[in-house]
């Protein structure tokens, strides 16, 4: 009995941990936007242009247009506040077409069966059909959703029908112009934010590898933690991807002035930059692939002994040192964030202990000479490619 309370008593906490996390979310949201100018800010931002331009469409079509069923300019100013300007204006055209087909089919539908029922279940399919063609884009749907409301004011005479479509540009117009001429989106930042966060936790990985090799006594738990830390590393760099995508296609129809006004970076970090970094996850990877076989006693050799994994882990943290530098150097750090000469004398003597021991190795034990082998590859990979400018 004691057993089935506990275990109501655990079920009705969950509930209550849920809402504490997601407020502890929130609440380090709010933070972001109160600090500075960020991605959470932005949001805000994009959040209150919408708003704005649905206000603006109400008072043009209603107050000084004299409209009483204003609904489709701001219904549609709304929507097209999006995250870049191009996007708005290539869901514009989407959106405005597929208006412009739902009007037309409601109102040819209502004139051959005069009901407005029949005239909903002979327009609604062929509307739901359409907008699952890929020219419409997400915007298909608007189709069926005017047919619904065209049919739903009782009036589909051509004048109707026009005046719906013209408020429908209206509101079109406004939601561009809002979002281009006020503080256009412009996705820089985001670049450079991606990028030294897949340079914090590549050091983190890194770091975290380093500590777990100085322990020998592997089991699948560890395994699965590094298979783990190398899938975070490869979501982070197609959040990274994603960025650099979006941060092109925000500077398309944008003027410079309009930049200017918004304050945003003036240029991201170079293409080439994503291209290190993803060659670098990817030798995290085939590292943390390593490792898992090695922690597999049925297939693999034993590891290297102690003295030879314990100048691997060092040479690790070196190298996530680097990792943690490069992501201070592009959050805008003042500091010098290069390895001194110091760091990169211990990386060269750590290096050379370990080709000693991979001498020494291949005299006993062919195995372990293997792994020790292919474990030092992917470390000079990294070194080469964290410290790109580093004598050797």
């Amino acid at each position: 009995m004691i057993r089935v309370t506990d275990g109501v008593r655990v079920r009705s906490a969950r509930p209550a941990d849920a809402l504490r996390r997601e407020a502890h979310v929130v609440g380090q949201a709010v933070r972001a936007v109160w600090r500075g100018p960020g991605r959470e800010r932005d949001l805000v931002v994009q959040s209150l242009k919408a708003a704005a331009a649905a206000l603006l469409a109400w008072y043009v079509a209603s107050d000084w247009m004299g409209d009483p069923m204003a609904l489709m300019a701001p219904w549609v100013a709304l929507v097209l506040v999006q995250a870049t300007v191009y996007s708005s204006l290539m869901q514009a055209a989407q959106q405005f077409t597929a208006i412009c087909v739902g009007a037309l089919l409601a109102s040819g539908a209502q004139w051959l069966t005069g009901d407005t029922l029949g005239a909903l279940a002979l327009c609604a399919p062929v509307l739901m059909l359409l907008s699952n063609w890929h020219r419409f884009g997400d915007q298909g749907i608007y189709g069926a959703t005017t047919a619904v409301f065209t049919l739903a004011t009782g009036t589909v005479t051509a004048s109707a029908v026009g005046h719906r479509v013209g408020q429908a540009a209206l509101g079109a117009v406004i939601g561009i112009a809002v979002n281009a001429l006020v503080l256009p989106p412009i996705h820089l930042r985001d670049v450079r934010e991606n990028l030294a966060a897949l340079a914090g936790e590549t050091g983190d990985v890194l770091h975290s590898l380093a500590c777990d090799l100085r322990d020998t006594d592997w089991d699948p738990q560890s395994a699965a933690d590094w298979s783990s830390a190398s899938s975070r590393l490869e979501r982070r760099l197609e959040a990274l991807r994603s960025a650099r995508g979006w941060s092109r296609e925000s500077l398309r129809f944008t003027s410079g002035p309009l930049r200017a006004l918004h304050r945003v970076p003036p240029t991201a970090p170079p293409v080439e930059e994503d291209e290190r970094w993803s060659r670098i996850t990817g030798h995290v990877g085939a590292l943390t692939r390593t490792l898992t076989v090695a922690a597999d006693g049925d297939r693999s050799p034993t590891p290297p002994d102690g003295p030879a994994l314990r100048s691997y882990a060092r040479l690790l943290e070196l190298i996530g040192d680097a990792c943690h530098a490069e992501n201070r150097r592009l959050l805008g750090a003042d500091e010098d964030t290069r390895p001194d000469r110091e760091a990169e004398a211990r990386m060269r003597k750590l290096h050379e202990e370990l080709q000693s021991e991979l001498g020494e190795h291949a005299a006993h034990d062919a195995g372990r000479t293997a792994l020790l082998g292919t474990l030092l590859l992917q470390a000079d990979n990294l070194w080469n490619e964290a410290l790109p400018d580093a004598a050797r």
